[in-house]
């Protein structure tokens, strides 16, 4: 729930916002950067204003619909400095899916698992170039996903040269 709680949190961090809004915002601008999928805002949000972090008000706008807007208490802003600081020190093993087929690459056939690892390295050349083409297009006021592009940049390249130090070994 801590990833939950830093997500819509830091959401509010910029002020209120209906749950159309945190959804369309978790969709739309944070998924292509940081891949977390939401199925359901509202329980979490229901969970965090129990919890006294968040507040939920009845908002209008023009004739629409009344909609429930929620926003940041003291103690919600007092634990997002407190999970944000404490995220950067975080540290846990990365799991990728390939590592389940490297711990049983001594039964695949050589050729068919290198055959299998050039086609990961021509996919995650395509990614490199799909997140630089998206690094071209972000504009300088969005610094924070500059950085985010060129961590996932870094990692990319790691892989790409991890997996063609396998692909020589298995040579």
């Amino acid at each position: 729930m801590i990833e939950h709680e830093l997500l819509f949190l830091g959401l509010l961090k910029d002020g209120p916002k209906h749950g159309y809004e945190i959804k369309r915002q978790i969709d739309e601008e944070l998924f292509p950067f940081v891949g977390l999928k939401i199925k359901s805002i509202y329980y979490p949000l229901k969970k965090m204003e129990k919890l006294g972090l968040i507040k939920k008000d009845i908002g209008r706008e023009g004739k629409w619909p009344e909609k429930y807007v929620y926003s940041l208490t003291p103690k919600g802003d007092k634990i997002f400095d407190h999970l944000i600081t404490d995220s950067f020190l975080s540290i846990e093993r990365p799991y990728f899916n390939i590592d389940l087929s490297l711990y049983f690459l001594q039964y695949v056939d050589r050729t068919i698992a290198k055959r299998q690892l050039r086609g990961r390295v021509l996919f995650l050349r395509r990614i490199k170039r799909e997140l630089a083409a998206v690094k071209k297009t972000i504009r300088a006021s969005q610094g924070h996903l500059h950085v985010i592009l060129e961590h996932d940049l870094d990692l990319v390249e790691a892989e790409i040269s991890s997996i063609g130090k396998l692909i020589k070994v298995l040579a």
